[in-house]
């Protein structure tokens, strides 16, 4: 019986019926509880505890991820079919990110890891979803241990990449403390052979890097993603002008406006053509700043002018009050104070 409806939870999930899923899980759990088998009990609160990820109820999904805790004797052991994939944070469930687990990791890396890693994602995700991301920080350093532990590098750089962006958020850790989480992630990206998964961990690294103000490695990072988007079957356009743009904006924050310069126009060039006026706008935006500290005002002028379009198009008006006040700047520059005044009141 227990069986029959793990399989029809799995089912229904499968099929988007999470609510279902939780019944049937719901009722396995009950049926465990009066076997003699923890390992059984701790499986089915596990199955549970995901399928509360899934239908969006972190807290309710934590009281079942605790009671699936499993013991240290039984931390190496795994319940087969049971287990549930730890990519059940999908995208689109508000404060749960994409914990791209579903590339990273299969059933068979969750069972050579153990329970106890698979859990500590799903607890990590909970904890992001109540908005405590220091704890789910904590998650998914535990998790990353267990999968480096395993051998399981894929899995193990996910979790880093997760713990360094909760560690980001919560703002209780050291700077030295996220660098060294972000070191040991790029270490690992190096073996890791999946070029989509290690593309999307080295923007992330980058990212990382640039909110620490560490803009030299971050720029190393968006380089190094940047170089695994091309060769593929599918190409991912979005993403790659997401890089370009990234990298552009690390080149004007280490002061080497020059090289930022063709960068910005790659980006904003393929941003226009896939239709995002809001990023291209930003493009325009960071050339212009780049143009101008190059003293080349005529430039940022126009490309100011190119920014405040798009993000009048883009309805983004703190968009529309930078790129105001950037071209009073120029205008300033050019030598016009009448219309420096007219653009800075544009702004106020």
């Amino acid at each position: 019986a227990i069986e029959g409806l793990t399989q029809a939870g799995h089912r229904a999930l499968a099929l988007g019926a999470g609510q279902e899923a939780v019944g049937c899980f719901r009722k396995a759990l009950l049926l465990s509880r009066d076997t003699v088998s923890p390992q059984l009990r701790r499986a089915c609160a596990f199955n549970l505890g995901a399928a509360y990820v899934e239908t969006g109820k972190p807290r309710k999904a934590l009281e079942f991820l605790l009671q699936s805790q499993p013991s240290e004797k039984e931390s190496g052991e795994h319940s087969g079919d049971l287990y549930f994939n730890t990519g059940a944070a999908q995208e689109g469930l508000q404060d749960f990110p994409k914990a791209c687990f579903g590339k990273a990791t299969g059933h068979n890396d969750i069972s050579q890891a153990g329970s106890r890693a698979g859990i500590h994602v799903q607890m990590g995700c909970c904890y992001l979803g109540m908005r405590e991301p220091a704890r789910a920080a904590r998650c998914f350093l535990d998790a990353a241990q267990t999968y480096t532990a395993a051998e399981s590098p894929e899995a193990a750089a996910v979790a880093l990449s997760r713990a360094s962006g909760s560690m980001l958020q919560s703002r209780r850790f050291r700077a030295a403390e996220i660098a060294g989480v972000l070191a040991q992630c790029r270490s690992l990206c190096e073996t890791i052979p999946d070029r989509a998964l290690r593309g999307k961990l080295y923007n992330d690294i980058g990212l990382g890097y640039s909110q620490l103000h560490i803009f030299s490695l971050a720029a190393e990072s968006f380089e190094r993603a940047l170089g695994l988007c091309g060769g593929e079957l599918e190409r991912d356009w979005h993403r790659e002008a997401a890089l370009l743009q990234n990298l552009g904006a690390a080149h004007n924050a280490l002061r080497s406006f020059g090289t930022a310069l063709g960068w910005h126009r790659r980006a904003a060039a393929l941003h226009g053509t896939l239709g995002n006026r809001r990023a291209q706008g930003q493009c325009f935006g960071n050339l212009a700043y780049a143009c101008n500290r190059l003293g080349n005002h005529e430039a940022a002028a126009e490309n100011y002018l190119h920014a405040l379009q798009a993000f009048q198009d883009s309805g983004d008006m703190q968009g529309q009050w930078q790129a105001c006040e950037g071209l009073g700047t120029a205008c300033f520059h050019l030598g016009d104070p009448q219309k420096a005044i007219g653009h800075y009141q544009e702004a106020l």
